[in-house]
Order: C-alpha cells, then structure tokens, then sequence
C-alpha cells in the first residue's frame, strides 16, 4: 500500500451465527501483526434470529485519522458469507472495481423456512453479483469447512480466501499464528486447515489474474 492511496476496505457480510466478526478480528490482528493500521467497526441487525451482520475492517499505513465505518461505494472487497446478503451489501457499498470473494451456501431467512417467501434462485443472485463487481471469486466455503473437519470452519476458510487474493501486505504465515493464538488447543488443528483450503480456492485464479498488492484508489481524505 502507498501512503497516499489509503485505507483498504474490507467488509465481512454475513447473518447472524456465521462467525464473520471473529473473520474480521483475526484479519485485523493479521494486519496489525505485520504493521499495519486497522480500524475495526461493526453494525449487527437482529443477529441471534439470522439478521444481518457485517464488519468494517480499514487497513492503512501511517498516522492519520480513519473512522471506523467505511463510506457507502467505497468498500475495495466484500467478503460475503451467503450470497443474497453479499449482493445487498455490494449494492450499497461496491463499486465496479470492487473485489467480491462469496461463500455459494445460502442461509434462509425463517420467513423463507416458515414458507412465507421465496429465496431467490443462488445461481442468478450470483451472476448480479458478477454484473456490479469488478471481480468474482466464488468459495464452496462450507463445503471446505466439512473437508476441514467443521461447518463452523466456513468463516475461516472465508479469512484464507482473502489472504490468498494476496490484496494486503499480510503474510500467510502471520493469518495462521493469529489463528494459533486466537483458538482454543482443540480447535487450531481444524481452523488451520480451514484457512489453508481457503487459500487454496483462490490460489490458481489469482495466478492466472496476475493480482497485485493492493495500491489503493486514491480515496480523498474527505472520504476516508
């Protein structure tokens, strides 16, 4: 990153119980870790009933002043748990350079459960996704976590796709010792290897992509 060209915003999107607040906790002590500044903000609709959930993680170099909320169209990458809450939130935060990363699983609504209405099909929200973003990754995050040893895994194979994208200067290895330090002795082994599938399902597109550290946008300072 360039000093003049800050913060990198980053959003977690999610619903309620998909753990993308301890997502955006490990990300922000990964980039703490490597020297960088973050500012961590989060905004919680009805979380304990499946309401939305999302997490605003601002990461820049040097002092200055960064609020904690990122501005509406200025999110540079959603990580989105669940597609239709990706989609809402790219809508209001992204822009057509926006970087998408998005879990294929959807999470129904308990007005979708009781019958009371439809989710729309998965396939064609993620194609709208396509159509707003600048790029699309798109993670079969819960499946992994299954292969990983856990579906409560899927928000930290989410954390590995992001470090796979290789869009901050936070080294693997730092993700995986805040992993180490963040998790109980009984979970690490799983949420290692969660985070290793993930990077993994980035891995070869963004090769092929030729991704480069994020350089910015040139935010003016009245934004950020």
């Amino acid at each position: 990153m360039t000093s003049g060209m800050q913060p990198y915003n980053i959003i977690f999107a999610g619903v309620g119980g998909q753990g993308n607040v301890i997502a955006s906790k490990i990300t922000a002590l990964a980039a703490a870790r490597s020297g960088l500044k973050v500012t961590v903000g989060e905004t919680f609709g009805a979380s304990q009933r499946g309401g939305t959930v999302m997490s605003h993680v601002r990461v820049f170099r040097g002092d200055r002043t960064v609020g904690p909320l990122i501005p509406a169209g200025r999110a540079h990458l959603i990580a989105g748990f669940e597609p239709l809450e990706t989609l809402r939130i790219l809508m209001l935060y992204g822009n057509r350079e926006t970087r998408v990363i998005v879990n294929d699983r959807p999470v129904y609504p308990l007005n979708v459960l009781a019958g009371e209405e439809d989710y729309p099909e998965p396939g064609g929200i993620i194609d709208r996704i396509r159509g707003l973003a600048g790029r699309v990754e798109v993670i079969r995050a819960t499946d992994l976590a299954f292969r990983a040893g856990s579906a409560m895994s899927a928000n930290i194979v989410m954390v590995g796709a992001l470090a796979g994208l290789n869009c901050l200067d936070i080294p693997a290895a730092n993700f995986e010792q805040v992993i180490k330090d963040f998790f109980r002795p009984g979970f690490k082994d799983v949420n290692l290897a969660a985070f290793r599938l993930g990077m993994e399902a980035v891995g070869d597109s963004n090769q092929e992509a030729g991704a480069a550290v994020f350089t910015g946008f040139g935010i003016p300072e009245s934004q950020v």
